[in-house]
């Protein structure tokens, strides 16, 4: 979705850099079997990263860097060694503030020369180790000035065969779990098998307090190329520029 996403705000004119959140605590993809993660991404600048940012160049043709790139276990290993040359002079090391600081500035750094900086946050909602990063993500919002942040969330609307609909409890769960975690989606990428009646999506803005726009209908794609297509017929990038407050693409010089 990201990549997708990203391409779409290009083609309006927009300057887009991506970058993955891995909650895992290996420090890099790169000792990872991939059996178990998929073949590693290495950049040009020489990083064994996550092959989504992969999907990212290739989307977007802007070349992923060592910086987009970060997983718990690198946090945590810079920190460490922080603690260990005594930077912190003493003072207690915590999840708040430490780790969800680190990533904040992971997410912001070197991102002058862009007009949207698309963070993904691997893993599911109620996973125990992706909790730093969506508290980081809860903190930058509020330390952005207004509509500089959008939240996006990507959620599952199963089809049950032997019912023979589509189920919203899942995307309904999911959105209550982030709530309490204090970020409320701006917007509802739905991944289906099926199109997404509109009386489900009523019933998912309704309860997951979002606008009925704002539930993007997520198909199954025959390529992955389709996929920025399917999301633009959808409004996936109008809604997103609507929650900013913005409309027409800058004029470059």
């Amino acid at each position: 979705m990201a990549a997708s996403l990203a391409a779409l705000l290009q083609a309006r004119g927009y300057r887009v850099r991506l970058r993955k959140f891995d909650p895992y605590l290996n420090v890099d993809p790169g000792t990872m079997s991939p059996y178990q993660h998929g073949e590693v991404y290495v950049t040009d600048d020489g990083a064994e990263t996550d092959l989504d940012l992969g999907h990212y160049e290739r989307f977007t043709g802007v070349p992923s860097r060592r910086s987009d790139n970060v997983t718990s276990g690198r946090i945590y290993s810079d920190i460490l060694a922080r603690e260990r040359r005594g930077d912190y002079l003493g003072g207690t090391v915590q999840v708040i503030p430490h780790v969800t600081d680190a990533i904040k500035a992971f997410a912001v750094s070197e991102t002058d020369d862009v007009d949207f900086v698309l963070c993904e946050i691997g893993g599911t909602v109620g996973d125990i180790e992706s909790l730093p990063f969506l508290e980081a993500i809860r903190q930058l919002g509020n330390e952005l000035p207004r509509r500089h942040a959008v939240y996006i969330h990507t959620t599952l609307v199963p089809f049950i065969a032997a019912a023979g609909e589509l189920k919203t409890k899942p995307t309904q769960h999911s959105v209550k779990e982030l709530r309490a975690l204090g970020i409320q989606p701006d917007v509802l990428v739905c991944r289906s098998e099926y199109p997404l009646p509109e009386g489900d999506r009523a019933k998912i803005a309704l309860f997951c307090n979002v606008r009925p726009s704002s539930v993007i209908a997520a198909l199954d794609a025959a390529s992955i190329y389709e996929v920025p297509m399917q999301y633009h017929a959808a409004g996936l990038d109008t809604e997103v520029l609507d929650a900013f407050g913005m409309e027409a693409a800058p004029r470059r010089t």
